[in-house]
């Protein structure tokens, strides 16, 4: 097991986020870690904890189109 990144508050929030993660590497996204890992859940995991994926909020995703948006309008 991993050590938690600083920015997560629980296993949960990880696993959560490295079986995303796992789901894009699936799909044919680039690795963002060199790793010896040949499935894609354990270059998720050291993804995650070597802090190279970053938690993804959707509401801080809204907040920030809306306000480019209103700029746009300006």
């Amino acid at each position: 097991m991993y050590k938690l990144p600083k920015d997560l508050k629980s296993k949960f929030e990880f696993v959560t986020l490295a079986s995303k993660r796992a789901e894009q590497l699936q799909m044919g996204a680039i690795p963002r870690v060199e790793s010896n890992g040949r499935k894609s859940t354990v270059v998720a995991q050291e993804e995650v904890a070597t802090g190279a994926v970053s938690r993804w909020d959707p509401e801080e995703e809204d907040t920030m189109l809306t306000s480019t948006e209103e700029e746009e309008e300006e």
